[in-house]
């Protein structure tokens, strides 16, 4: 990472965390280190399909993000860029209501490509989704 002290750097990037869809979504960082981020996400009228049930859309929209700050948390932000570059899900268990929390930690933190398991829960644990994202590290400009 840059600089010499890492905590305002990752107090800058759980504000960018939530910008955007995220902030639409209700999504909140509740733990943001380079082995470890956990967000959660609101089950309501935001996240929910017209059926009622969390879509595998909204749950890759919390997963993406995850990955995409722990992989940030890795990389010298002044020279380098985290992006997506490939996602996927597997959809274990409805959700309607409550709650989900994400939790990303890193499987490989390389130079150049960096991969994020992420198990999103409901309230009392029980797997709701798993996902892999894979990260490209690019350098700036």
């Amino acid at each position: 990472m840059s600089g010499t002290n890492p905590i305002p750097l990752l107090a800058d990037l759980r504000a960018l965390a939530t910008r955007g869809l995220a902030d639409t979504l209700g999504i909140e960082v509740l733990e943001l280190s380079p082995s470890r981020v956990v967000a959660t996400m609101p089950v309501d009228a935001r996240t929910l399909q017209p059926f009622g049930i969390l879509p595998g859309g909204a749950s890759l929209a919390l997963a993406e993000p995850v990955a995409s700050i722990g992989a940030t948390a890795n990389v010298d932000r002044d020279a380098f860029l985290a992006m997506g570059l490939e996602i996927n899900a597997n959809h274990l268990r409805a959700k309607s209501e409550g709650v989900v929390t994400a939790t990303a930690t890193p499987i490989h933190v390389g130079r150049t490509t960096h991969v994020w398991d992420i198990r999103i829960t409901d309230e009392v644990g029980r797997v709701v989704c798993v996902s892999r994202c894979t990260l490209a590290i690019r350098p700036r400009g």
